[in-house]
């Protein structure tokens, strides 16, 4: 067995059971390791630390698989580990057939990404570690989930990083059909595997859309009338649907894809919804909603889930910026009593950053504003208290106040 060993000090975190190894950290190897070979992590004084999966160019040297030095990484460690995932999800099948069925660290296997979609399960393999055990993890994933295709989208620009090179392609039983059916809290979602957005649909906002959808219920309830919203960074309309099925009088959906707007029209349609009430605009957010604040147009409920603005510490402060200007303009079209659903998928923006990042656009529209809940990325997005990088997606929930 290799070991990799780390230099003075830099055993702290993985002492805390964090799970990455950073090349800086590393004082030598013992050999030469081969891309995502185990290799054995040991103290500058030879204490062992982790077994871990090995990258020879990824800044992030080593990805760690287990902190017990007891356990052999082999076949039945790898099953274990994804019947596990799996079992742990069954709950949420009462509610929707579109799951993240593996998330990665937190799932005990580091670049790991499966979700599933009826019976065709998504796999994305982001390191080494996991990529020199592909064939492996698609068997073992046909056999606990019982699908009848596993699709490979591993072409997200963390393969790069890796030393990898991207990938999309059928691993394993039939091709997809164009479009999946995925339904959600009494929902129905089209969803392109092949060349939808991550691996076809943003699962992570489960808990997100049956908020939207019960605060839609609510405000008919209250005001006897369907809301007016506006929902931007639309992709193929999941809040926009779940507005809708609330019982939405009007929700504007915006994106600057017709692609993504095309696949949300026909999802209006799958579930039935009345054309006058879905309108979808293909234009740039930040363009299109300056142009609505000069129109004078006001909205009951705005919601912002932009795309990641932020892949790295270097961009943050751009970032930042451009999270101001779409929560300014979107809190300056809320109507009195309005409410705003916000968020950021960028890892590189703290829940501290972002709830700043809001504050400051609050007190620059000159409203009064109530942060009433919180969002995350729900049951199968579980956050690793040892890894708080797993916590990508945050998002708030304000109402502006008299």
């Amino acid at each position: 067995m290799i070991d990799l060993i780390l230099k003075k000090g830099k055993e702290r975190s993985l002492l805390r059971r964090h799970p990455w190894v950073f090349d800086t950290a590393v004082q030598r190897l013992t050999g030469k390791a081969a891309s995502g070979e185990t290799v054995r992590v040991v103290s500058h004084d030879g204490r062992f630390l982790a077994w871990a999966a090995f990258s020879p160019v990824s800044t992030l040297r080593a990805r760690c698989w287990s902190f017990d030095e007891t356990e052999v990484i082999d076949d039945a460690w790898f099953a274990k580990k994804i019947h596990d995932a799996v079992a742990a999800r069954e709950p949420l099948r009462e509610r929707s057939n579109a799951l993240r069925l593996i998330f990665g660290e937190a799932d005990g296997l580091p670049g790991l990404i499966v979700d599933q979609y009826a019976d065709c399960v998504v796999t994305q393999f982001q390191s080494a570690g996991v990529e020199a055990h592909r064939e492996l993890i698609a068997d073992l994933l046909m056999k606990e989930t019982g699908c009848r295709t596993i699709f490979d989208r591993s072409d997200a620009a963390t393969r790069k990083r890796e030393g990898l090179e991207m990938r999309s392609e059928l691993l394993r039983g039939e091709e997809p059909p164009e479009a999946i059916e995925a339904v959600e809290d009494g929902v129905r979602y089209g969803v392109d595997v092949r060349i939808g957005h991550k691996t076809g649909f943003y699962v992570d906002q489960r808990e997100s859309r049956l908020t939207a959808q019960k605060v839609a219920e609510e405000f008919r309830r209250v005001h006897g009338r369907g809301m007016r919203a506006l929902n931007c960074f639309c992709y193929t309309g999941g809040f926009s649907l779940a507005l809708l099925k609330g019982g939405a009088a009007e929700v504007v959906s915006v994106d600057s894809s017709q692609d993504a707007l095309d696949m949300a029209k026909a999802n209006a349609e799958r579930n039935g919804f009345e054309a006058n009430r879905a309108k979808f605009v293909c234009e740039d957010v930040f363009t299109y909603l300056r142009k609505l604040r000069d129109a004078g147009e006001t909205f009951d409920l705005v919601i912002l889930d932009p795309p990641k603005f932020a892949s790295n510490h270097h961009q943050v402060d751009r970032a930042a910026r451009a999270y101001k200007d779409i929560n300014l303009n979107g809190l300056r079209l809320l109507t009195p009593g309005g409410q705003l659903f916000t968020f950021s998928c960028s890892g590189a923006i703290s829940v501290e950053l972002f709830q700043k990042i809001v504050a400051g656009a609050v007190f620059d529209a000159h409203v009064n504003a109530w942060a009433v809940g919180r969002f995350g990325g729900g049951a199968d997005h579980p956050l690793l208290m040892t890894y708080p990088e797993g916590e990508y997606l945050k998002g708030l929930h304000l109402l502006v106040r008299p």
